[in-house]
């Protein structure tokens, strides 16, 4: 029971809060999807004007005539009408930015499994150096009981061999144990952050759905795979109108100011410069053109056709993600039922493997059995124990692998009671391409609180 734990036992809920906060992967594809996010903004710019300003100054010398020119130019344009295009590119956009959310998903749901794993790994790993540990003494005693015999010459010197043998077998199986515990917490440290504490024991298995073909149904609905290829396809359709568009015309209206200054040299009656005198104008002008391709050398074509491959590819894409989850399900759920087949009878060749080893103990104090009969008896119940160490873990991570495969091996639906990374925040602050006012302090504050700021 939880309340028997130690104050700072370590729980597999930790663990996983631990791997959520300090996992870099998570990191890396949170400012993926906010680069994506500005891929909406800055499809959205495009439908807004542009102003641009530009300022000259020349200096001409000619037959021995100086001119002197200063210019300033303020120029606005935008596309009136596109027939689409723009906002092809905007939805284009969106859906990309849902592909990404749903990769976003998919990576913390690795991150949480790999955390899951470690976990498992290390107290495994400490089991069975425990059950190693105590082999050794087992042995340590056995090998010490043949000496004893020995020396009263109940037992040859190849009974004694024989233990010495066995005990220092267990020993190397003891510092495989040993190494294979320091690779699970390395493993841990990677994943998690931090080193293993005290370790609490894994919580209750999580339940599964009613048959393997409600598991498979519910992870082609809610898998982030699954849901990113159909996003990508989404997109891949919208492409294909995009470059379809692209051979309509397009409407762009401008205006522009301009001011130029031109300083002019005055000469007297008897044609000696005089003063300067400085000629000033000013020009306002306003333009609206219309303009499409009509021969592209058959590049516009080929957009159109390449789209039409691409969104072709992007559909059996998400056939094959759907295809590919209920496989994962089916896997995970075989390994539940199998962990659960071995753990059953594992648990029988422990009950009988015990009663032999006790059996053949007591018969070989009376005579009636060899120290190699007690050796082997002794290895096989250590064996026995040592598969259930495994059976068990792995039942634990056949669980977890299902809730994986169904997409909801995710920090909310697992209820870890943190707080979250909201990928709609930094959208929604950007969405609309701000630049300064209420947006752009909102953007800000979005910002400070992903510590990006």
């Amino acid at each position: 029971m939880l309340a028997a734990l130690p104050a700072h036992a370590e729980t597999l809920a930790d663990t996983m809060v631990a791997a959520y906060r300090h996992s870099a992967l998570l990191d890396q594809n949170r400012a993926l999807l906010r680069a994506a996010d500005e891929d909406v903004a800055v499809s959205m710019a495009a439908l807004r004007p542009i102003v641009e300003w530009a300022a000259s100054h020349e200096f001409q010398r000619t037959d021995g005539t100086e001119a002197v020119q200063t210019s300033l130019r303020l120029v606005a344009q935008m596309t009136l009408f596109d027939w689409g295009r723009n906002q092809l590119a905007i939805d284009i956009a969106k859906e990309n930015v849902l592909a990404t959310r749903e990769s976003l998903i998919a990576v913390e749901q690795d991150v949480l499994l790999t955390a899951i794993q470690a976990y498992l790994d290390v107290r495994s790993a400490e089991q069975q150096v425990a059950l190693q540990e105590n082999s050794v003494n087992l042995l340590g005693e056995e090998r010490q009981a043949a000496q004893d015999r020995f020396d009263v010459g109940e037992i040859t010197s190849t009974d004694v061999a024989l233990a010495e043998a066995q005990l220092a077998a267990t020993r190397a199986g003891l510092a495989s144990a040993q190494g294979a515990l320091e690779i699970a917490r390395e493993n841990y440290r990677t994943a998690v952050g931090r080193a293993p504490r005290d370790l609490a024991p894994p919580p209750p298995l999580p339940a599964r759905p009613a048959s393997v073909e409600a598991a498979q149904a519910a992870a082609r609905q809610t898998h982030p795979v699954v849901r990113q290829a159909q996003r990508t396809a989404a997109a891949a359709e919208l492409q294909v109108a995009a470059a379809a568009a692209e051979r309509s015309p397009t409407v762009t209206g401008s205006v522009g100011l301009s001011a130029t200054r031109q300083p002019q040299t005055t000469r007297n009656a008897f044609g000696l410069p005089g003063g300067t005198e400085a000629n000033n104008s000013g020009t306002l002008s306003a333009s609206i053109q219309m303009q499409q391709t009509l021969y592209s050398g058959g590049r516009l074509p080929a957009v159109h056709r390449r789209a039409m491959a691409n969104r072709d590819a992007a559909r059996a894409t998400l056939l094959n993600s759907a295809r590919q989850v209920s496989q994962s399900v089916g896997i995970a759920w075989a390994n539940i039922d199998v962990a659960r087949a071995q753990i059953a009878a594992i648990d029988e060749q422990i009950s009988a493997a015990q009663q032999a080893y006790e059996g053949v103990r007591e018969e070989a104090t009376l005579g009636a059995r060899t120290t190699l009969d007690v050796l082997d008896a002794e290895q096989d119940l250590l064996q026995a124990r040592a598969d259930a160490i495994t059976a068990q873990a792995n039942l634990q991570l056949a669980h977890y692998q299902l809730l994986a495969a169904m997409g909801v091996l995710t920090a909310q639906d697992l209820k870890l009671g943190i707080p979250t990374y909201d990928p709609s925040a930094y959208y929604t602050a950007v969405r609309d391409a701000p630049y300064t006012s209420r947006q752009g302090k909102n953007l800000d504050r979005v910002l400070r609180a992903i510590g990006k700021d």
